[in-house]
């Protein structure tokens, strides 16, 4: 259920209480030392309620839905406990020195603890499971959110951020950033904006495990060391020691760290401090790398193969194991040819072939990732009902998600490389330049998985039973069917309407003959938009998509751990439009992002 009417009116007394309440804590902590075994039992400041979302924009039953969620995160966490005991230790020898036997599982293991862990969020109320589990490919669970809201509530219920929650799966074999002069593209890094470069560790999937922890509308500390803070207070504290090194979390913290740890980033209090744990330079150091083992073990668990499998039809069929139905081979041609999938998400293989022939021959790579790892505007419209619209107000702890409400713009690598709101600082001054080259732009992810569903609920497509999903980067698109209808017709004549979302002209329907104006018109992808495909050659592209989804060839891990509800009905052409909304008539892009140097061109944002 949504929060009571009782708890939006105590709203306001508990904006202004709220400083007040921590403030009083770290006063509290400061002057009474705790233990660390008093630490690891005490309770946290209990959760506060920020809801400035008009009605319709929460969904009913989100509270419901996350406990559901939390419920599952606990029976797969046991299971890694399980996991964690049973292991025989692995033995430290050798120059260099390494962990001889089951030093690959432990480090696996670690990063599945950690993935499923509850307390590493200030309220202990959210894991990065949260947002990323197994039965979807380690992306979005709760459906209702999917179709609604899109962007996931963090540790504050209910800030939220502005994305999809992308997957996991094969998200560790993406490359450092890179701009590459010959192409004049960006390929690689981590996260739909590619801000996770991966410039210090070498791998941006490790730089990716380091966001949540801090982003304030996610997991939400306020400051990294928070994360080895609690990791020495877990119940897997000596596993972490034995695969890092005993030692790794004997950090000197302050007495003052629980009640820091347990107060949200962005609150008042910290005066835009990010480092209010208040360490020596030498356990500021220790914790640093402690954080570096957080996010490596949690790369060594998503690049697992119980995470990233290759266990797909697709996998099976080139091994010759497996012999695609008509509808499968069909669409399989037609993603390496007339539909032109093939240029972005590659297989390994050519893409000018006609839908008249097949390639049989052995293919040249048999783990294609069906990625290029670049990025590309694919011209989405603004997505009204995105949460992060609405946040313009401070919550319980002085803390506004995004002052600019609907003048907010999602520039993706764009903003990134003017170091701009909503993002990270870009650690390379000579990438600045090419921010207006790549304004719209969001990460080309990997094809694999995109069918992924619950056991339970077989497809992404009404009429199903059906996985309710939201497709790209703001969840606009809703089904497979709608993804490859979009690339199909976007700029059909007849198609493409000046128009926001919610306001297509009478006669005609949203998503199925009427695409509204993009967000970011600059950079524009025109390597898709008018395919002319047919009604069942789009049918058999989904099919072939359906191909790479992990879990054919032997049993994907805890795919059947969803206990919610599975829906039905409808048609996967119209699959969420009688969630529509109408977008509010918009004011221009905030200076702050489309007015920063160098300016979005061609022209300028709208």
């Amino acid at each position: 259920m949504r929060p009571t009417t009782l708890v939006r009116l105590f709203t306001a007394c508990l904006m202004v209480l709220g400083a007040l309440f921590v403030f009083r804590g770290f006063l509290a902590q400061s002057q009474t030392p705790q233990t660390g075994a008093t630490q690891a039992t005490q309770s946290d400041a209990p959760a506060q309620v920020y809801d400035p979302y008009p009605p319709g924009i929460l969904p009913d039953d989100l509270n419901a839905e996350i406990a559901r969620v939390l419920r599952e995160i606990d029976s797969i966490e046991g299971a890694a406990i399980r996991r964690m005991q049973n292991l025989p230790p692995p033995i430290l020898t050798g120059q260099p020195p390494i962990l001889k036997n089951t030093g690959t599982q432990a480090i696996e293991i670690l990063g599945q603890l950690m993935q499923y862990d509850k307390n590493i969020s200030p309220n202990r109320n959210i894991a990065c499971a949260s947002c990323h589990m197994p039965y979807v490919a380690f992306s979005g669970p709760i459906p209702s959110v999917n179709l609604t809201m899109i962007a996931y509530p963090g540790t504050v219920h209910f800030r939220a951020g502005k994305r999809t929650a992308q997957r996991y799966t094969y998200a560790s074999f993406f490359p450092v950033l890179q701009f590459n002069e010959e192409q004049g593209l960006f390929f690689g890094g981590n996260f739909w904006d590619s801000r996770a470069t991966g410039y210090l560790l070498r791998s941006p999937d490790a730089h990716q495990s380091q966001g949540p922890p801090v982003d304030t509308q996610e997991m939400g500390f306020p400051d990294t060391a928070c994360i080895p803070f609690r990791l020495s207070r877990s119940v897997y504290r000596n596993f972490f020691e034995l695969v890092w090194g005993r030692g790794s979390l004997d950090i000197n913290f302050p007495p003052d760290t629980q009640q820091i740890c347990a107060t949200p980033g962005g609150a008042a209090v910290f005066h835009g401090d990010t480092t209010p744990v208040n360490l020596s330079p030498a356990d500021r150091t220790r914790a640093n790398d402690a954080y570096d083992h957080w996010a490596q073990s949690l790369n060594a668990y998503e690049g697992s193969v119980q995470v990233t499998a290759f266990s797909s039809k697709f996998d099976a069929f080139l091994a010759g194991h497996y012999t695609m139905t008509p509808a499968e081979r069909a669409g399989y041609n037609l993603f390496r040819g007339k539909a032109n999938c093939n240029s972005c998400h590659l297989d390994g293989r050519g893409t000018t072939l006609t839908t008249a022939t097949f390639d049989n021959s052995k293919a040249a790579q048999v783990n294609p990732l069906f990625t290029c790892f670049g990025s590309a505007n694919e011209g989405l419209p603004l997505n009204p009902r995105d949460a992060i619209y609405y946040q313009t107000t401070p919550d319980p702890f002085g803390f506004i998600g995004n002052p600019f409400g609907f003048a907010f713009r999602d520039l993706g690598m764009g903003t990134f490389l003017r170091s701009g709101p909503g993002s990270w600082p870009n650690p390379n001054a000579s990438w600045r330049q090419f921010a207006p080259l790549t304004d719209g732009q969001m990460q080309v992810s990997s094809a694999r998985n995109v069918a992924m569903t619950p056991t339970r609920c077989p497809t992404t497509e009404a009429p199903g039973p059906y996985f309710q999903k939201g497709f790209f980067h703001n969840g606009y698109i809703k089904s497979l069917k709608q993804l490859v209808h979009f690339y199909n017709t976007r700029d059909k004549p007849g198609f493409a309407f000046n128009v926001t979302s919610g306001h297509c002209p009478d006669g005609t329907i949203e998503k199925v003959n009427c695409w509204p104006r993009p967000e970011v018109p600059n950079n524009i992808d025109m390597t898709t938009g008018n395919l002319g495909l047919t009604d069942q050659e789009e049918n058999q592209v989904v099919a072939f998509l359906q191909t790479l989804t992990d879990g054919f060839t032997r049993p994907y891990p805890f795919r059947d751990a969803f206990t919610g509800v599975c829906m039905s009905g409808g048609s996967a052409s119209t699959q969420g439009n009688e969630f529509l909304i109408p977008t509010p008539p918009l004011p221009p892009c905030a200076p702050e992002i489309c007015g920063v140097a160098p300016r979005p061109s061609p022209n300028p944002i709208p």
